[in-house]
């Protein structure tokens, strides 16, 4: 009877057979029909045959030897252990290859295959967001994008850029910094910003639509990278503010002009030869990757963005760029003429699909001379550094985890490091929403996916009571052997509580209930540090800088941190069922657009008319009947029997 492997293989044989020559789009998927890659071809045929033409040596039981794997180099390894797993061929016939670089790109956001190339948290990445559909625009940070009547700017590798972008803008264009859709606050005087010169007060008339509107457009011009064209425009508008003896206008606009001139002398890259232009840089050692992206606009180095790539083996700087460009640019709100890569890069490809992106012509090559060329090895050697300094991060990381477990398991007697380590945290505020939390370390790290929360049932404000309750039913189903849960089927090495004497003796009786023994537990006070062990009468004191402390910490906060959220989400909720199911007009859609707007019940209750009427999705009428609603009915702490403690 055949094997598994062998029936696998043969299956995959078949279908290799049907796979047709034209263009189009490749999906592999294992066993258990999950996407393991998705790729795009000119030809399907050759590219898919390409995977397969070499096979590797087998051992007795179907599976690639280990002697023939090692012997692999870099991309080869990766291509190995990707054919070894393809149970499941399938493949999308496009008109064009563009037309498939889009296809390609959909796909691989949908399923996120472990073998292709990704950018690090793609939905997090920060923007720099202008509201033109407001008559008094303002310029903010946010990470949606998704408002056709605003521009956003980005994606941006770092908030901390965001927000000093946004500090640098609001000194040289000082827009308004209010939130909500009209300027100004229900005093109906200037706030503080204006008498700092960090706003133009539209809320009182200090500045006309008009001329606040120009402002807005000179923050786009400087955001878009058009220095050229703004410090021109500012020459002007002082010139003619001179001329028309306007002389404190004049004034200002020359100070704007000064600030704009200053910024970008400090980061002229050229004489102004090199134009408007991105510059990739790419390294990759194993699974990791970095890749530089130097933003130059009007011969200005305006910008360096640094990602790292999650990649699943070694792999070629063409696949690198490919996949990047791919993720990158369909978040990218502007895309430049040229895109400068590292040599032997075929950038063909990609230039379709930018191309199609921009809605122009967009050349993709190496620079071989000049400006662009010492960019571009500026690029590479930043690259280099970066992830020199992230492999040196994480040695370091790693020699601190197996520093921190060694010393852990000395001080506690344990026969070895602790390979799991669980730790538990009651969250509570008063007798609701009770909820504790499980988190695991593994190795030292956090294994997020095993981590649990519990809803308490225990009714009175005892923690002591509720900490007992969740040991007992996390380590009850240690005692199942049926447990098909990994993370509750496993036994830790170490089990941490958080809190002292009496939260300690609580986990102890409750793994007594569940009819568990041999487990080391431990208990860690806040207050002093201190570290309860189970049969010490005098708790341990570890000091401030030891490792092994540092473990504990981690763990400790990591639990709070969770159990924190989960009784935030179970409160939020609750109120939601007894304040948002009364407002008129409102059913379950518009519900959940002011929950998304405003994060959380009590933001929504504490917000202005103007901020309720801003939210997305929910008429302007429906919108002062609900503010109404609220501000008639009763005060926000007393909406439906909720209490300012809650």
């Amino acid at each position: 009877m055949p094997s598994a492997a062998e029936t696998q293989a043969r299956l995959v044989r078949s279908q290799l057979a049907e796979i047709p020559g034209d263009p189009g789009v490749y999906v592999y998927r294992d066993g258990e029909d999950r996407v393991l890659y998705v790729g795009k071809a000119k030809s399907l045929r050759k590219r898919v045959h390409s995977y397969f033409a070499a096979p590797l040596a087998k051992d007795e039981h179907g599976a690639p030897s280990s002697e023939r794997l090692r012997a692999r180099r870099g991309t080869e390894l990766k291509v190995a252990d990707l054919v070894a797993r393809i149970a499941r061929i399938e493949t999308f016939v496009t008109a064009s290859d563009s037309e498939a670089t889009i296809l390609e790109g959909n796909l691989v956001k949908r399923h996120r295959p472990p073998f292709n190339v990704r950018l690090r948290d793609d939905k997090s990445y920060p923007y720099i967001a202008i509201s033109l559909d407001e008559d008094y625009p303002r310029v903010y940070f946010t990470r949606e994008r998704h408002r056709s009547s605003r521009i956003y700017f980005g994606p941006f590798s770092s908030a901390y850029k965001v927000r000093e972008t946004l500090g640098l803008i609001n000194k040289i264009f000082p827009s308004r910094p209010c939130e909500g859709p009209e300027p100004g606050r229900a005093s109906g005087v200037p706030c503080l910003d204006y008498h700092i010169k960090r706003c133009l007060a539209p809320c009182v008339d200090y500045i006309s639509k008009a001329d606040y509107r120009a402002l807005i457009d000179q923050i786009i011009a400087f955001l878009s990278g058009r220095y050229r064209g703004l410090e021109d425009d500012l020459e002007r508008q002082m010139r003619e503010a001179s001329a028309a003896q306007e002389f404190e206008r004049a004034a200002v606009i020359r100070n704007r002009l000064a600030a704009v001139r200053h910024l970008t002398e400090r980061q002229l890259a050229s004489s102004g030869t090199v134009g408007t232009l991105d510059v990739i840089g790419v390294a990759a050692e194993d699974d990791l990757a970095n890749v530089q992206v130097l933003q130059v606009r009007d011969g200005v180095l305006q910008d360096r963005q640094s990602f790292f790539l999650d990649v699943a083996g070694p792999s070629e700087d063409q696949t690198l760029i490919e996949e990047f460009a791919r993720e990158y640019y369909s978040l990218a709100m502007a895309i430049p003429p040229l895109v400068v890569v590292p040599g032997g890069v075929d950038g063909n490809g990609v230039e379709a699909m930018l191309s199609d992106r921009r809605g122009a012509a967009v050349e993709v090559r190496a620079a071989e001379r000049g400006d662009k060329r010492r960019l571009a090895q500026m690029a590479q050697r930043n690259a280099a550094h970066a992830l020199g300094q992230e492999r040196l991060r994480h040695e370091h990381s790693r020699a601190a985890r197996r520093e921190g477990l060694a010393q852990l398991a000395a001080e506690l007697g344990l026969e070895g490091p602790p390979a799991r380590i669980e730790c538990f945290d009651v969250s509570n505020l008063g007798e609701s929403h009770a909820v504790a939390s499980m988190v695991v370390l593994e190795g030292g790290r956090p294994a997020s996916s095993h981590y649990r929360s519990f809803v308490l049932e225990h009714e009175r404000a005892d923690d002591f009571a509720r900490m007992r309750e969740a040991v007992t039913r996390r380590f009850t189903r240690l005692a199942d052997d049926g447990e098909s849960d990994p993370s509750f089927s496993a036994r830790p090495g170490l089990v941490v509580i958080d809190g002292g004497k009496g939260q300690l003796g609580a986990a102890l009786a409750g793994i007594a209930d569940a009819g568990v023994e041999g487990l080391v537990v431990v208990g860690l006070a806040k207050r002093l540090e201190e570290v309860y062990v189970q049969e010490r009468s005098e708790p341990l004191l570890l000091p401030e800088d030891s490792p092994a402390l540092r473990v504990l910490q981690h763990a400790r906060d990591e639990a709070h941190r969770f159990a924190v959220r989960h009784h935030r989400r179970r409160r939020d909720r609750g109120l939601t069922d007894s304040v948002l199911d009364e407002l008129p007009g409102v059913g379950p859609a518009r519900r959940r657009a002011i929950l998304r707007h405003f994060g959380s019940v009590d933001a929504f209750l504490a917000a202005s008319r103007g901020e309720v009427e801003a939210v997305p999705g929910l008429p302007p009428k429906v919108a002062r009947e609900v503010w109404d609603h609220l501000h008639k009915t009763a005060r926000p702490g007393e909406l439906a029997g909720a209490s300012p403690a809650r």
